[in-house]
C-alpha cells in the first residue's frame, strides 16, 4: 500500500473490517456445533466430507501425534526442525489459546483469515450433505473438532504444505484427525484424562491411541508403563510399524538448566546430539524435543539419516509453546502453564524444581469441574506456597467454592485465598508473591483456558 494514501488506508481497513466479521459469522456457525468436550467416536463423518472433497488429505505427507500431554510442545518442536530445513510445514494443534486460527498453523503463523474462509467454503457444501444424511440415518450432526479437521486438512492441500504435523483431538483411532496416512507416528506419555470417553483405565486409553500406527509406520514412543508399551508393541506389530521407546532406543545423555532454557544432549533415532539449547523449561520438553527430532529424522531418512547439529540448534533454540511452563511478566514473575491433569501437574512440579528458584511462590488455579482437581492440587502442594484459588469464563468451570473446599483439604485454610474474578485474582497473588519484600513468582495453572485467560489479563494475545 502506498505511504500516505489515505483512500488505500480506508480500503484497506474496510477489507480487513469485513473479514473479520465473515470471521466471526463462521465461528459462530462452528461453535454452534457439539463441542470437543462431547464429542461423537466415529470416523464415518469425516471420512465422508474427505471423499466428497476429493481427500485433500492424500495430497501431503504428515506426522500424527497421540498421547496424554506433551502433543502441542512436540508438534512445535517438530514444525520448528521442518522450518528450519525450508519446508512448509502445516501444523493442526488443539486446543487453541486465543483464536480458532492458531489450530491450523502454515508456514509458522496461524492461517490468514480469507484463507481459513477459503477452506470452510471448500468443505462447508459437503458438511452439509454428511449432516443430512447422518439426520435422515439417525445420526449426529458433524461435532465442532470434526468441521475444524476438514478446514485444516483443506487448507493444508490448497496452501500446499510440504509436510504437515497433526495433533489429535482425543484419543488416536477414532480421533477425526485420523484419516490421514501417517508414515511416521508420535506418541507422547500415556495416562489418564478423558475417562468418559477414553475410559478409566490407563490400558484402555492406551488400545485408543495406538490407534494412529499404520501398516509400515515408524513410531517414537515416550516412555511408557510396561503394560501400555506392551500394548503400543502389539499393535506396531499387527500393522508392521516399526516402534522405538524413550528410555530403551532414544534417549537424553546429559541434561543442564541453562539460562533461558536448558542444554540437551540426546541419542536420537538416527544418533547422537550433544549440547544442543533448548528454550523451553522442564525435563519433559526435552524428552519432547528427543520424540521430535526422532520423529523427523524417521520422515526424511527413514531413521538412517542424522539430522545435523547445525540445523539443529537454531531450530530448538527458537522453538516456542505459548501456555506451557511460559514466562509472559516480570516483576514479579508470572507463569502460566496448562496443566489440566495429573500428569500434567506432575510435569510442572518437576519442572518448577529443576528450573525455577522462588523464594515465595503463589499460585493462581482454576481448574474445570471434569478434571480431577484432588489430586492435581496434592501434586503441587510441595512447590507452591500459598494458593489463589479462581475461575475462569468456561461454563465448564469448577465453582471457587467447590475448588476452595478441596484445596483447603489439601493445603490448609490457612495456605489458601479464594477470590472468584480471575483478574482480582492475580493482582492477588502478585501482592502474596511480594509480601515481605521477597522476590516471588506467580503460577497461574489448572486448564489451557486458565493459560490463555491470564496471558490475555497481561497482554499476551498472540500465540503464534
Amino acid at each position: 500500500m502506498p505511504s500516505g494514501d489515505p483512500q488505500a488506508a480506508q480500503k484497506d481497513a474496510a477489507e480487513q473490517l469485513e473479514l473479520r466479521k465473515q470471521m466471526r459469522l463462521v465461528e459462530e456457525a462452528i461453535l454452534a456445533r457439539a463441542p470437543e468436550h462431547d464429542l461423537q467416536p466415529s470416523l464415518e463423518r469425516i471420512t465422508a466430507v474427505m471423499d466428497l472433497a476429493g481427500e485433500p488429505q492424500r495430497s501431503f505427507q504428515a506426522i500424527h501425534i497421540t498421547g496424554t500431554n506433551g502433543k502441542t510442545s512436540t508438534a512445535r518442536i517438530i514444525e520448528a526442525i521442518f522450518s528450519e530445513m525450508g519446508l512448509t510445514v502445516g501444523r493442526f494443534t488443539s486446543p487453541h489459546l486465543h483464536d480458532i486460527r492458531e489450530r491450523i498453523s502454515i508456514g509458522g503463523e496461524p492461517i490468514g483469515r480469507q484463507e481459513f474462509l477459503d477452506a470452510y467454503a471448500d468443505v462447508a457444501p459437503f458438511v452439509e450433505a454428511v449432516d443430512a444424511k447422518s439426520a435422515a440415518e439417525g445420526g449426529p450432526p458433524m461435532t465442532y473438532f470434526e468441521v475444524l479437521v476438514a478446514i485444516g486438512y483443506a487448507a493444508f492441500a490448497a496452501a500446499p504444505v510440504d509436510v504437515a504435523v497433526v495433533e489429535v483431538g482425543m484419543g488416536g483411532g477414532w480421533d477425526a484427525t485420523n484419516v490421514i496416512d501417517a508414515p511416521v507416528s508420535v506418541i507422547t506419555p500415556i495416562d489418564i484424562d478423558h475417562q468418559h470417553f477414553l475410559g478409566d483405565s490407563v490400558l484402555d486409553i492406551a488400545h485408543e491411541k495406538a490407534g494412529i500406527i499404520k501398516a509400515d509406520a515408524i513410531v517414537v514412543s515416550a516412555a511408557q508403563h510396561d503394560d501400555v508399551a506392551s500394548i503400543l508393541r502389539d499393535r506396531a506389530a499387527e500393522v508392521g510399524a516399526r516402534i522405538l521407546f524413550d528410555g530403551l532406543e532414544l534417549g537424553i545423555t546429559a541434561r543442564d538448566v541453562a539460562v533461558g532454557g536448558q542444554q540437551v544432549s540426546m541419542t536420537s533415532l538416527a544418533g547422537e546430539h550433544d549440547d544442543l539449547l533448548l528454550t523451553l523449561h522442564g525435563e519433559h520438553q526435552a524428552h519432547n524435543a528427543l520424540l521430535a527430532v526422532s520423529a523427523v529424522e524417521a520422515f526424511v531418512g527413514g531413521g538412517e539419516q542424522r539430522l545435523a547439529d547445525d540445523l539443529l540448534r537454531p531450530a530448538l533454540e527458537h522453538a516456542t509453546s505459548p501456555g506451557r511452563l511460559e514466562i509472559v511478566r516480570r516483576s514479579p514473575t508470572v507463569l502460566v502453564d496448562a496443566a489440566h491433569n495429573p500428569a500434567g501437574a506432575r510435569a510442572l512440579a518437576a519442572a518448577l524444581e529443576d528450573s525455577f528458584t522462588f523464594a515465595r511462590l503463589v499460585g493462581v488455579i482454576a481448574v474445570l469441574k471434569d478434571k480431577d482437581a484432588a489430586t492435581m492440587l496434592e501434586v503441587l502442594e510441595p512447590v507452591l506456597d500459598h494458593v489463589v484459588i479462581s475461575r475462569t469464563a468456561s461454563p465448564r468451570a469448577m465453582s471457587t467454592r467447590e475448588l476452595g473446599e478441596i484445596a483447603e483439604d489439601v493445603f490448609g485454610g490457612h495456605r489458601v485465598t479464594v477470590v472468584d474474578a480471575l483478574p482480582d485474582a492475580l493482582d492477588t497473588a502478585a501482592g502474596l508473591a511480594d509480601e515481605g519484600g521477597v522476590a516471588g513468582g506467580v503460577l497461574a495453572t489448572g486448564s489451557v483456558i486458565t493459560a490463555a485467560e491470564v496471558r490475555m489479563l497481561l497482554g499476551q494475545d498472540e500465540a503464534s
